[in-house]
């Protein structure tokens, strides 16, 4: 799942997308390409959680990274994680992808560099036969745009 952001954070989308996922009982594995980025993210949702709603998660690193139900980190899921979101560029193998019950591809639409580099994920994703949906917020709430099935191996 594509999420172009263009009013939205990363912070803001994780702790909505986040707290789904745990409903339905998955980890969520957040990769990025940045330690400080992930700490900027980290702080971010320790804000996110108000009305009792605490998203609970960690910074890789620790002695228990395998039991974050969220995990902020650069390598790979560890804590067992049936989500990865992908955060700064971060990208995913195809053994990853399929793994996964949900990868979503966070990007900045408003930086030409994560909306090119968005782009060429969506065809390697979609080449490699996996689904995928494009979901955009232009309007002001959350659309698909676009969607395309996986092809059989």
């Amino acid at each position: 799942m594509f999420y172009h952001l263009t009013r939205s954070t990363p912070a803001d989308t994780l702790a909505v997308n986040a707290a789904r996922a745990l409903g339905q009982g998955w980890r969520v594995m957040v990769r990025g390409t940045d330690r400080e980025a992930l700490d900027r993210l980290d702080a971010a949702l320790w804000l996110k959680g108000g009305d009792g709603s605490f998203l609970p998660h960690g910074l890789e690193g620790g002695p228990q990274d395998a039991d974050q139900p969220v995990l902020l980190g650069l390598g790979p899921p560890v804590n067992g994680a049936r989500v990865l979101a992908l955060v700064d560029g971060a990208e995913a193998t195809d053994a990853e992808i399929a793994a996964m019950e949900r990868v979503w591809i966070l990007f900045d639409g408003n930086d030409q560099l994560r909306l090119q580099a968005a782009r060429q994920q969506w065809r390697a994703v979609t080449g490699a036969g996996h689904a995928a949906q494009y979901w955009s917020e232009d309007s002001g709430r959350w659309e698909k745009k676009s969607e395309s099935p996986a092809r059989p191996s």
